[in-house]
């Protein structure tokens, strides 16, 4: 099979590297010139939680050849009817677009390549782009999971999406997708989110008391707002975080908050790649991801408030209103 990853940033450096050391071959395509010119010159060089460096096959995308059997979309999910509709000459009639995006991105991939040719993957491992080659693996590698799965009818395609995955990490196929994608969302609306407007790392949410309640209310919402809409989050690691985490009382409350820096061992060192957009003067994903619970919520009248809040702080960030601090998870007093 010919294998494309587009986008490769931080997380499609990765996941390119990994495939190559283990015996696979994956097109790494970025339009950064300068990183693309690195990972032919020298390769690419894995950092962090691990440290080796691997020959890899980089492309510009203008270097494109050929159709591919498998292209992994790791790129901003913002951008999907643009890219998608550029790469549709490189797209076989049985090929498969497989999304490794945040948020709920399947139906944006599908109204471009067909419903056919659309799965999606929630991944629960991090990474962070250093530049020329070299990308840093922010979560230990026993935590290097993959939950994939399909909106649509097409589920026959998946086990050639999980051999190639499975060059990397442990991947499962999950019948209850839309709930696999529930979870990973709620985990990135809580610790991704208030990772953006507050420049910290994931372990140092967990470490300050305040900011791991904040954490830890906005995935209740979240969990809240699925049961609401008839979702069942689907099991991160083998637990079923929904339960874990959710609280009507304040003893569950008290019991679920101090599970969470446990819960969160292996990705204490990520930040969120929302952080790197705001601190860049770009755009980030909240509307996206943040927005996603906000909107379910609004249609199942099952108001979503706290990731609203999120929403508009990150709005105030970009708009040059208010600055990137610690200080701005204060402003969820009014509400926890």
């Amino acid at each position: 099979m010919r294998v494309a990853i587009y986008g490769a940033g931080a997380m499609g450096t990765v996941l390119g590297a990994f495939i190559a050391k283990n015996g696979g071959e994956a097109d790494l395509i970025t339009r950064n010139r300068e990183h693309v010119a690195a990972l032919k010159a020298g390769g690419a060089h894995i950092t962090g939680t691990v440290d080796f460096t691997v020959p890899v096959h980089a492309l510009l995308p203008e270097e494109m050849q050929g159709q591919y059997d498998i292209i992994f979309l790791m790129t901003k999910q913002r951008h999907n009817a643009e890219i998608l509709r550029f790469l549709l000459p490189y797209i076989k009639e049985d090929s498969v677009v497989c999304t490794t995006q945040n948020g709920l991105p399947e139906p944006s991939v599908a109204a471009v390549v067909g419903e056919e040719r659309c799965c999606g993957c929630a991944v629960s491992w991090g990474a962070t782009f250093v530049g020329r080659g070299e990308a840093k693996l922010t979560t230990r590698t026993d935590g290097l999971e993959f939950a994939l799965g399909t909106l649509y009818n097409n589920s026959q395609k998946l086990e050639a999406v999980k051999a190639v995955l499975s060059l990397m990490g442990k991947v499962s196929i999950e019948s209850n997708f839309i709930g696999a994608r529930w979870s990973k969302l709620a985990i990135n609306c809580a610790f991704s989110g208030l990772s953006a407007i507050s420049g910290l790392t994931y372990g140092q949410i967990c470490d300050d008391k305040y900011a791991r309640r904040v954490a830890h209310a906005i995935l209740n919402e979240c969990f809240s707002v699925a049961k609401a809409c008839g979702i069942r989050p689907g099991k991160v690691q083998g637990y079923d975080i929904s339960v874990l985490f959710s609280y009507k009382n304040c003893l569950k409350r008290a019991v679920a908050n101090a599970l969470i820096p446990v819960a969160m061992k292996k990705h204490r060192s990520l930040v969120s790649g929302m952080y790197y957009d705001l601190k860049a003067g770009r755009r980030c994903e909240a509307d996206l991801v943040n927005g996603v619970i906000s909107g379910y919520g609004a249609r199942v009248c099952a108001p979503a408030t706290l990731n609203c809040l999120v929403q508009q702080i990150v709005g105030e960030i970009e708009r040059g209103e208010r600055e990137i601090s610690p200080k701005n998870i204060e402003q969820f007093k009014k509400y926890i």
